[in-house]
């Protein structure tokens, strides 16, 4: 199997099929033919004349051929079997069935350094996974001793240096988190996963490559470490295309061809949680003795479907009334590493404004935050790209831990237009969900690093790229808000990062209101609002059944750069409302669509996050499907 064998063409493809079954006919009679059939192909007859007759008339020459039929017939065999089986091979193989190693790298973005990192042996797909797989994890280990030796030399570098070094090193630790996790599965499984299971590991094999990137970004955006630009951005490439690699041949192999989607014909069901604002908490009687002391919003009394589980809680209170003075030292209380049957650990915030930058790292899983309400409970902090921060760590919250539920909350970065990149909230934290918020910036107010993502019933504002990141999110029921942006600026709504074809990532923004913020509502002319452009090379984005009011400007979207990305991007709209809905003006570029409710369905909660697996949990109120 190692020679590589075009395609025969169509034509010849019929010659086969009409010469097997005409020397089938010779030899045995009618009866006889799909034996044959089966014999040469290993398909039926019905599966093999779909997959390869061709309309395409034979050529008057073959009829005209001074041999016998059944001469004719054994001499074409014979001279084209070579072809069929080498174009078998090439075509729908059985993952099980051995290749070699430039037969399967042709299903990656890179096939030749595929081929560079690959034995030179014949093996399958689930062969060649786990050899990637376990290197992907050995240079990962290397490159976090390399960040460690840099970081040991911080004194001769700058402080934005060293802070671009310190998201690196955070980034690799999840990295290998996630790669030791992805090789304990395909370790032990030979054939296709479950559904919930396969999207669990190319989530985390998504995130490694959006990892790799934002490392590179920190890295290429700090002026003054040349030094650390040359040592890191080599490996960091090689490294990356490694990690593509193994995520390109776990999606040949571990997931499944058709996911157990839901179509867009399936009655859309909604999980009514948080209503009126009471609560479907459950807790002990002590536990629901301290909430209710606290909190203006009473708890649902009567039992619903999914209750959930609170199995302790803290209060934050600027008083001194609760537990803690600070949202950051109730976090260092929080257990660590609990899991999703445990029952959340609540911390509730009190009304107040916490100017304080809160981090909820990657041990601190399965938490609830909840606030007295949008402009109640605040949170705010200032940290912004001019000041020296990486665009990853200016952010006033930053939440990592599986599991976080935020509920009734005020996240602000009070930068300003001027400072440009500042966050308001990063979240890469999986299967998280936030609720009733309020996200307020202007340059890159919420980034969505990374992982599976949904947020509902929650307002954003910003000015340019004000969503962004490389999550799989779904935005519903939020209110968008474009603001006033400086001078000679635009406002983009998204800018989505995906790098990777193989990313199961993408925004997805359903049943959303986009409009105008008062500042810009009263500037109407001043700057053009766009729904979006691409950051990334694969940048996906889908709006759909959303109201789209006259700031959007008629053309809808707007370039990065030239070119860049437009023929490879996923840009969609479908059923939206509004007086800039209108498709008649929008781009021309190769990668946008207007598409139907069929493809729609693939960007809902439950198609796209998988999300009835984890949201009943949560309690947050969400729509399924298609609205």
């Amino acid at each position: 199997m190692g020679a590589i064998i075009n395609t025969p063409p169509l034509a010849i493809w019929h010659h086969i099929d009409v010469v097997v079954e005409a020397e089938a006919k010779h030899k045995s009679g009618i009866g006889d033919m799909i034996l044959h059939h089966t014999k040469l192909g290993h398909y039926s007859h019905d599966s093999w004349t779909k997959r390869w007759h061709s309309p395409i008339k034979q050529p008057s020459t073959i009829g005209s051929l001074s041999m016998s039929l059944p001469t004719m017939s054994t001499s074409l065999i014979i001279l084209l079997l070579p072809l069929l089986f080498a174009t078998l091979a090439l075509g729908d193989t059985p993952p099980t069935t051995p290749v070699s190693p430039g037969t399967v790298c042709k299903s990656t973005p890179d096939p030749n350094y595929c081929k560079s990192v690959l034995p030179p042996q014949n093996g399958n797909v689930y062969d060649y996974g786990r050899i990637s797989v376990k290197k992907s994890i050995s240079q990962a280990t290397k490159f976090l001793n390399l960040v460690n030796k840099y970081l040991q030399k911080s004194s001769t570098l700058s402080i934005s240096a060293v802070r671009a070094l310190q998201d690196c090193k955070t980034l690799c630790e999840l990295n290998l988190d996630f790669l030791t996790s992805s090789f304990q599965t395909v370790n032990k499984t030979t054939s296709f996963l479950q559904t919930s299971q396969a999207d669990d590991i190319q989530t985390l094999l998504s995130a490694i490559l959006t990892n790799q990137q934002t490392c590179l970004d920190g890295i290429q955006s700090t002026s003054s470490a040349w030094s650390v630009k040359n040592g890191l951005s080599s490996p960091l490439s090689n490294d990356t295309k490694l990690f593509s690699v193994s995520l390109a041949l776990f999606t040949k192999g571990w997931v499944p061809a058709h996911k157990n989607k839901i179509s867009n014909h399936h009655p859309s069901k909604k999980q009514l949680g948080f209503q009126n604002g009471r609560l479907p908490l459950k807790m002990s009687s002590r536990t629901r003795a301290i909430y209710e002391s606290v909190s203006t919003r009473k708890l649902l009394q009567a039992p619903v479907d999914n209750d959930v589980v609170v199995n302790d809680i803290v209060i934050v209170s600027q008083d001194g009334s609760g537990n803690f003075t600070t949202i950051n030292d109730a976090l260092a209380a929080a257990p660590n590493k609990s899991l999703s049957t445990d029952g959340y650990f609540l911390i509730y915030v009190r009304a107040g404004v916490y100017d304080e930058n809160v981090l909820i790292d990657k041990k601190k899983t399965y938490l609830m935050m909840v606030g007295d309400g949008i402009n109640q409970t605040i949170i705010t902090g200032n940290r912004s790209v001019v000041d020296g921060w990486t665009t990853f760590n200016s952010a006033s919250f930053a939440v990592v831990g599986q599991g976080f539920v935020g509920v009734n909350l005020t996240i602000r970065n009070t930068a300003g237009a001027v400072k440009h990149q500042a966050v308001a909230l990063r979240n890469g934290a999986d299967l998280s969900t936030f609720y009733s918020c309020s996200f307020e910036g202007y340059q890159d107010t919420l980034y969505t690093h990374s992982l599976r993502q949904f947020y509902r019933e929650c307002d954003i504002y910003g000015t340019v790229d004000f969503i962004f990141g490389n999550a799989a999110v779904v935005f519903q029921n939020c209110n968008l808000y474009p603001r006033l942006p400086m001078s000679g600026q635009f406002n983009a709504i998204t800018a989505q990062g995906r790098t990777d074809p193989n990313q199961n990532t993408g925004t997805s923004i359903h049943n959303c209101v986009i409009r105008a913020a008062d500042d810009l509502a009263a500037n109407i002319g001043a700057a053009k609002t766009y729904l979006g452009r691409p950051w990334k090379e694969y940048s996906r984005t889908v709006y759909m059944q959303s109201f789209i009011d006259s700031v959007v400007d008629a053309t809808g979207w707007n370039k990065w750069d030239g070119d860049f990305a437009l023929s490879t991007l996923y840009y969609a709209e479908f059923n939206n409302t509004g007086p800039g809905s209108s498709t008649d003006n929008r781009v021309t570029w190769p990668g946008y669509h207007v598409i139907n409710a069929t493809d729609a369905a693939n960007f809902t909660v439950t198609n796209f996050l998988l999300g009835d697996d984890w949201l009943p949990q949560t309690g947050i109120t969400y729509t399924s499907n298609l609205v």
